[in-house]
C-alpha cells in the first residue's frame, strides 16, 4: 500500500504568476468555482456508476483512518474494526469476554499442552484453503525477535507452536493460562506472502488508494463499502442527512442526537457500552497520595447529572475497568455516590493536617477535543463547590497523551476501550507495570493487588481465577487507583432505508456483513 497516488499542489509561484493577471468580481469567481465543482462532481459520479456498475455501494463515515491493515500491528480502534472485517482469527470473544469458536474449536491436552482444530474448510478470498501452517505462521511472525506487533506481550508464554495434523496445529507454554484461547484473537495471514493482507473473512481488500479512502468488497454478493476519513462531526451527519453517507458507525457527537431525531431519512441507533471512562492521578503527589483527597474528588462528581445534561443519558456511571456482567467482575461494588458534604469533609480535616489555607489547586490535563473540553468544564465546576480548584491545561492529542505516558500531570482523563481481559489489571495497576512496560501511569502501588494479580495468573482454570480478579476489583476500587466516570455507549446514525447494522458493546463493525439497503419510494 505504499505506492498511493496522490495529487500535489502547484508550486506556489507558478500559480500566483497564471492568476495575478486575472481581474474576476468575487461574485463570478464564486460562480465558476460553484460549477466546476458541480462538473467534477458529476464526472466523478458517472465514473464511480461506470466503475460499480449495477454493484450496491455503501459509503461509511469514519472519525479516523485504519493505520494499518495487518492484523499482526493494529492496534487502534479503526484498524482493529477493519481487521476483524478482512481476517478471521482462530478464536473470538462473545459480550462478556468468553472466548469462542472462530476458525478453529480447541481442547486442552495438559496444563500446558493445547490442540486447536479447524472448523470446516476455511478459504482466503482469492479460493486458496485456509490451512494450519497458516495459522501457525501468523503467530509465529508475532513471536519471533524483533516482530513489531504490539500482541506479543500477551503471547510471550507461548514456548512453541507447531502444525501436528492436516486441520490440527498445538500449542505449548511455558505457564498455566487458561485465557490463552481468549488471546489468539489476532487474524490469519497467508503463509506464503503474508504482506499480501489476504483475508478469510466476509470482505476483501478492494483499493485503498489514500489515507481518508478505503474501499471493501463483501464476498457473497460483491457489495462496496467505501469508508471515508471525515474528522469533523458535524460534517459526517450533515453528509448522511444529505444523503453522501450511509452510516456514521461511532463517533456521533451527544449534542447532535437531539437534532438527528427531528430528520426524517435519519435515525439513531445504540446500545450500553464497555468504553471506560476515568481520572487518573498521580500518587507522586503528596496530596493526591491521600486517599481521602481522592475519595472527596470522586464525592464530588455528581456522575448522573453528566450523564443526563452531556450524554443524552447515553452513558453509565462506571465503577471499573471491565463492565458488571464481565466474567470476573465483583457484582456488588456500586459506583461512588454524588455526596459534597462529605467531600466537603474530607478536604476540611486534609486542609487541617496540612496546613492548607483557602482551596485545594490541582492541574487538569486533557486533549483539545471540544467536546473533552466541555467535560474538563463540567468537572470544574463540581470541585469548584467543594473547594478544589482545577487548572484546565488542554493540548493536542499527540502532546497530552506524551505527557501522561511520561507522569507530567497531576489529574488528567482519558478512557479505555474495547477491554476485554482480565489481565489489564495488572497492566494498569501492577507496581511493575510502570511505563514503557506497562500503563501504571500514576505510579499506583499496592503489595497485596500485586500478590493477587501474581496469584490468579498462576490458577489452572477460569472458575479459580475468579475469586482473586474479584478480589483485586473491590481493592482496585476502595483505593481509588482509578477514578471512575462513566461507561459511554456506543452510538451510530443510520440512513433509514439501511437494514442490519447492529451497534454491539465494543464498538465492532462486524454487522456490515448483514447490512442491506430496503427499496423506499423516493429513496436515490
Amino acid at each position: 500500500m505504499s505506492s498511493r497516488l496522490r495529487f500535489c499542489n502547484a508550486p506556489e509561484g507558478l500559480a500566483s504568476g497564471v492568476l495575478k493577471p486575472l481581474r474576476f468580481r468575487l461574485s463570478d469567481a464564486y460562480a465558476a468555482l460553484l460549477l466546476l465543482t458541480l462538473l467534477l462532481g458529476r464526472a466523478v459520479q458517472a465514473a464511480d456508476a461506470t466503475t460499480a456498475g449495477s454493484v450496491e455501494t455503501f459509503r461509511i463515515g469514519l472519525t479516523a483512518a485504519p493505520t494499518t491493515l495487518d492484523p499482526r500491528l493494529a492496534s487502534d480502534a479503526t484498524s482493529v474494526r477493519i481487521a476483524r472485517l478482512l481476517y478471521q482469527s482462530p478464536v473470538t470473544l462473545d459480550g462478556s469476554g468468553r472466548p469462542q469458536p472462530s476458525l478453529t474449536e480447541w481442547s486442552q491436552l495438559a496444563p500446558l499442552h493445547y490442540r486447536f482444530r479447524l472448523r470446516g474448510t476455511p478459504t482466503f478470498s482469492d479460493g486458496t484453503p485456509l490451512t494450519p501452517t497458516d495459522v501457525v505462521a501468523t503467530y509465529q511472525n508475532i513471536l519471533a525477535p524483533g516482530s513489531r506487533s504490539p500482541h506479543q506481550g500477551s503471547l510471550a508464554h507461548i514456548e512453541r507452536i507447531a502444525v501436528t495434523g492436516a486441520q490440527e496445529f498445538d500449542v505449548w507454554l511455558k505457564r498455566v493460562d487458561p485465557m490463552l484461547p481468549a488471546r489468539l484473537g489476532v487474524g490469519v495471514l497467508p503463509a506464503e506472502n503474508p504482506d499480501t493482507l489476504l483475508g478469510s473473512g466476509p470482505f476483501r481488500l478492494l483499493a485503498w488508494p489514500t489515507d481518508s479512502r478505503l474501499v471493501l468488497e463483501r464476498r457473497r454478493d460483491g457489495a462496496r463499502f467505501e469508508f471515508l476519513t471525515l474528522k469533523d462531526g458535524t460534517v459526517r451527519i450533515l453528509k448522511l442527512a444529505r444523503g453522501e453517507l450511509d452510516l456514521v458507525p461511532d463517533g456521533v457527537a451527544f449534542e447532535l442526537i437531539d437534532w438527528i431525531g427531528r430528520q426524517s431519512e435519519v435515525r439513531v441507533i445504540a446500545a450500553g457500552g464497555t468504553t471506560f471512562s476515568y481520572l487518573g492521578v498521580n500518587f507522586a503527589d503528596p496530596l493526591l497520595a491521600d486517599r481521602r483527597v481522592r475519595e472527596a474528588i470522586a464525592l464530588a462528581i455528581d456522575r448522573e447529572a453528566v450523564v443526563k445534561y452531556l450524554f443524552r443519558k447515553r452513558a453509565r456511571p462506571a465503577v471499573s475497568l471491565l463492565p458488571p456482567d464481565h466474567w470476573s467482575s465483583a457484582p456488588e461494588l456500586n459506583p461512588y455516590p454524588f455526596n459534597p458534604e462529605r467531600s466537603r469533609a474530607l478536604l476540611d480535616a486534609v486542609r487541617a493536617e496540612c496546613g492548607i489555607v483557602g482551596p485545594i489547586r490541582l492541574s487538569y490535563k486533557t486533549s483539545s477535543n471540544p467536546f473533552r473540553l466541555r467535560l474538563a468544564t463540567i468537572l470544574k465546576s463540581q470541585l469548584d463547590a467543594v473547594g478544589i480548584v482545577l487548572d484546565i491545561q488542554s493540548y493536542d492529542w499527540g502532546t497530552f497523551f506524551a505527557d501522561v505516558k511520561s507522569g507530567r500531570f497531576e489529574v488528567y482523563s482519558l478512557s479505555w476501550v474495547g477491554l476485554k481481559l482480565p489481565e489489564i489489571y495488572r497492566y494498569v495497576f501492577h507496581s511493575e507495570s510502570l511505563p514503557p512496560s506497562g500503563a501504571n501511569r500514576g505510579r499506583y502501588k499496592n503489595p497485596e493487588v500485586d500478590r493477587l494479580i501474581d496469584r490468579a495468573e498462576q490458577r489452572s482454570t477460569l472458575a479459580d481465577q475468579v475469586p482473586l480478579w474479584q478480589a483485586v476489583q473491590r481493592l482496585v476500587h476502595h483505593d481509588l487507583a482509578y477514578i471512575p466516570l462513566w461507561y459511554e455507549d456506543r452510538v451510530a446514525a443510520i440512513r433509514t432505508d439501511m437494514d442490519g447494522f447492529v451497534v454491539p458493546p465494543d464498538g465492532n463493525w462486524d454487522s456490515l456483513g448483514e447490512v442491506s439497503r430496503r427499496q423506499v419510494t423516493g429513496a436515490r
